[in-house]
């Protein structure tokens, strides 16, 4: 069934507000706008994982697209706070330092060279969205900004529907020294004109194994963003069909267009469908902050509202695509009509409190979209482009276990792969829901032994060092008869 959407933005000022990258830009929970509304209004067409009373804006989950801007202004902002959803694999955020890869997918690209600043250049790059991607990754956490501090106060390792994180959970990490971790150009082939949901995630599949990220473990903090080339139209961008500027989702997603999710043997990836937003113009932000100068202010716009919303739900996921229930690993805010994710609930504010800003960074100065801060208004919530770095200490993760499939009697090994932040730190392993017959070892966390009763068992597995921060992981264990 194909739903409708109809999503009221607000109209502003033409010109575009320019705020200091050390200022604290906050939208009270209470702040509405004061001009008059237009709609904007998107259809799902048809596609299984755009489900839900809110049908998606892109083809991850509708809570994971950047809407395009409708003529007029930025939108009032939603004014519930963002909860915890309880992580997808016993993953909720990005707890190490965020890495991000960028890869330009298609020999559209034309021929690559290297610029003064030693970033890909490439001769079908009409517009230069490549070197502005590259400086803009590779700026943040420079010159001790505190735009990637927003995201820092989210965490996970707590309870489902928390709204705040203790000192001691393990929190989203802070790119310090930059977050460009590679860039590939992907000359192999053409990339699809039309591609689908499921083509992107095996494109990130593919980046994944092109560097070398090999394990889950390995891409436990990556994302990578498939940039796709000029004249494309990734999953519908720029058609009638496709009312969306970017969008982020994971490999793991059942609900992904052309094939649902992707066989990983690398694990799960984060990825995002970063289209050629300039073919856009102004509805994915072309002068949004900086006027007839901004010609690709969309592209660090929307990327760094991506970035945001991955770091914060890395996994998004959705169990029942057609279910109207929308489900998150990460935070989001149900029921959300701006979308739910801390991008989302401030996307396209073009003036006063909230509103995007250049952010200076030490490869040059970037306009960016204010985040969702659950902290900020004295815990009411609001739109910030600045916080307080919020350090891991003592930061537990546990990495992403498989379902298992066993015979009765037959000897398993399972090695759960936990990690501290803290040098020095001794885990301490626990389960809960093993098949009978198998334990793990307290110190090592490694499972072993022979199932001796058939069945399906949900397991979880509990990592926790000394300071009681913990980090747990889900997956189910199914024992079959010899």
């Amino acid at each position: 069934m194909a739903f409708t959407r109809t999503q009221t933005l607000m109209a502003g000022s033409a010109a575009a507000a320019i705020v200091a990258a050390t200022a604290v830009a906050v939208l009270p929970a209470t702040a509405s706008a004061s001009a008059a509304p237009v709609t904007l209004t998107s259809g799902v067409g048809g596609h299984a994982y755009r489900h839900g009373a809110f049908p998606q804006l892109g083809a991850g989950h509708e809570l994971h697209a950047t809407a395009p801007l409708s003529a007029g202004g930025g939108k009032a902002n939603e004014t519930k706070p963002m909860t915890y959803h309880g992580g997808t694999g016993g993953v909720g955020v990005t707890t190490g330092a965020p890495k991000v890869y960028v890869i330009y997918w298609g020999s559209q690209w034309g021929t690559a060279a290297k610029d003064g600043n030693g970033y890909t250049t490439l001769s079908g790059d009409t517009a230069g969205m490549a070197p502005r991607q590259q400086a803009f990754f590779k700026g943040l956490g420079t010159k001790a900004e505190k735009w990637s501090g927003v995201m820092t106060q989210y965490c996970q390792g707590i309870p489902t529907g928390a709204k705040s994180c203790p000192a001691t959970s393990a929190h989203v990490g802070y790119p310090t020294g930059g977050a460009l971790a590679g860039v590939w150009y992907d000359d192999s082939a053409l990339a699809p004109g039309a591609a689908t949901a499921n083509q992107i995630a095996q494109e990130a599949v593919k980046a994944a194994q092109h560097f070398g990220n090999n394990t889950a473990a390995v891409n436990r903090n990556v994302q990578y963003v498939i940039t796709s080339p000029t004249g494309t139209t990734p999953d519908g961008f720029n058609t009638a069909s496709g009312n969306f500027c970017a969008w982020h989702d994971f490999t793991g997603d059942p609900g992904l267009d052309g094939g649902g999710a992707v066989n990983s043997p690398v694990g799960s990836v984060a990825f995002t469908n970063m289209p050629y937003l300039t073919d856009a113009g102004k509805s994915c932000g072309a002068g949004f902050v900086n006027g007839a100068a901004g010609a690709l202010d969309g592209v660090t716009i929307v990327g760094g509202h991506e970035y945001a919303e991955t770091i914060t739900d890395q996994f998004p996921y959705s169990a029942n695509p057609t279910s109207p229930v929308l489900t998150s690993g990460g935070w989001i805010t149900d029921n959300d009509s701006s979308g739910g994710e801390n991008g989302d609930k401030c996307a396209w504010v073009r003036t006063g409190v909230g509103a995007s800003f250049n952010l200076a960074l030490s490869t040059g100065s970037f306009p960016v979209q204010t985040t969702w801060a659950n902290d900020a208004n004295h815990g009411a919530g609001g739109c910030e482009g600045s916080h307080p770095i919020v350090t891991n200490a003592h930061a537990v993760t546990v990495g992403h276990i498989a379902n298992q499939n066993s015979p009765v009697g037959r000897a398993v090994r399972v090695a759960v792969i936990g990690h501290d932040s803290a040098p020095g730190s001794r885990l301490t392993y626990t389960v809960a829901g093993l098949p009978a017959g198998l334990h793990i070892d307290a110190r090592t966390g490694v499972i072993t032994g022979r199932p001796t009763l058939r069945g399906t068992f949900h397991v979880t597995v509990q990592a926790k060092d000394a300071t009681g921060a913990l980090a747990r992981t889900t997956f189910t264990w199914t024992v079959r008869a010899h």
